[in-house]
């Protein structure tokens, strides 16, 4: 039996608590919660509806069924760590590395990396497949995520992620010319209605996405720009751009554009970190510089005719 814990806070209070658990667990739909909800999620020992609304000093646990997973091996991989203390690490993850095991990616992933260098130390609020691991990014999307070395850190960042007071802030090249010098994309995403592999814009049954964008450079057939996540659902701004006319530039999935060079995967960067540091209460603000690949595509679109 596997257990994670959550005391809900003020912020929390009056949040549905199948709503409030597919914020602390990305990673799980909101379905499969209001399944466990009948019998592996208990709030104050008790047993409570989907529709529940948690109360301030809730004690909710989830006593979930052993899971099946294999077991993660750690394995020596060069990890760029910008920062790590006793409660957690800020990691630099280039283009390319998966960040947990998922089907076709069983080793070779930044939590074996972790795994390696935290010699196991890590949170398992997220199971056996994802320790550690709070938030993630895509495979070929680089920079910053937070990783936490213990629960109680985990949940306060997770909290903070739920709150919608971390700053994220990405570079991105996107296709064509986007107009004005700012602008903000407000639309839900969910699955796709008829691909379960993609997210979309889903007005119907998706989650509340927002996402800032500004522009910094505009150039023939593109523009770079720079975006503030407010949320972070799966695929957030890949699916954002693409909704408005600008898919990211190599976005295989969600582009579908020609481009006249070479990319490898789209062209987003996870430059900006920020949070409150759960034991000390301290601000702590990181930057990830672009990398060489970014940094190359935005010279070869700075020159397109």
């Amino acid at each position: 039996m596997e257990e994670k814990k959550f005391i809900v806070t003020e912020a929390q209070a009056g949040i549905r608590i199948d709503k409030l658990l597919s914020d602390l667990c990305p990673e799980m739909s909101r379905s499969f919660l209001q399944k466990k909800l009948k019998d592996e999620i208990y709030v104050n020992d008790s047993l409570v509806k989907s529709n529940y609304k948690v109360v301030f000093g809730d004690k909710i646990s989830m006593r979930l069924s052993d899971p099946t997973e294999p077991e993660i091996l750690p394995e020596q991989i060069d990890l760029d760590i910008v920062y790590e203390d006793e409660d957690l690490l800020v990691v630099n993850k280039p283009k390319g590395l998966v960040v947990h095991p998922a089907p076709g990616h069983a080793s070779g992933t930044l939590v074996n990396g972790l795994m390696a260098h935290c010699r196991g130390a890590l949170s398992g609020i997220n199971g056996v497949l994802r320790p550690g691991i709070v938030h993630r990014i895509d495979q070929d999307t680089t920079g910053l995520l937070v990783v936490c070395k213990n629960d109680a850190a985990h949940q306060a960042i997770a909290a903070q992620l739920a709150a919608h007071t971390i700053t994220r802030y990405y570079r991105a090249i996107v296709h064509g010319v986007i107009a004005e010098e700012e602008g903000t994309v407000d639309a839900p995403i969910g699955r796709h209605p008829t691909d379960r592999k993609k997210m979309a814009v889903n007005r119907k049954n998706g989650k509340q996405a927002v996402t800032h964008y500004r522009v910094l450079e505009r150039f023939r057939k593109f523009t770079y720009i720079e975006c503030r996540l407010e949320t972070g659902r799966t695929h957030q701004i890949r699916v954002h751009l693409s909704s408005i006319g600008h898919p990211l530039l190599g976005d295989t999935v969600y582009g579908g554009l020609k481009v006249p060079f070479h990319t490898e995967g789209q062209t987003l960067h996870a430059m900006v970190l920020g949070f409150v540091h759960p034991r000390t209460g301290e601000y702590m603000e990181f930057c990830a510089p672009l990398p060489e690949e970014f940094q190359r595509l935005l010279e070869i679109t700075a020159t397109q005719k």
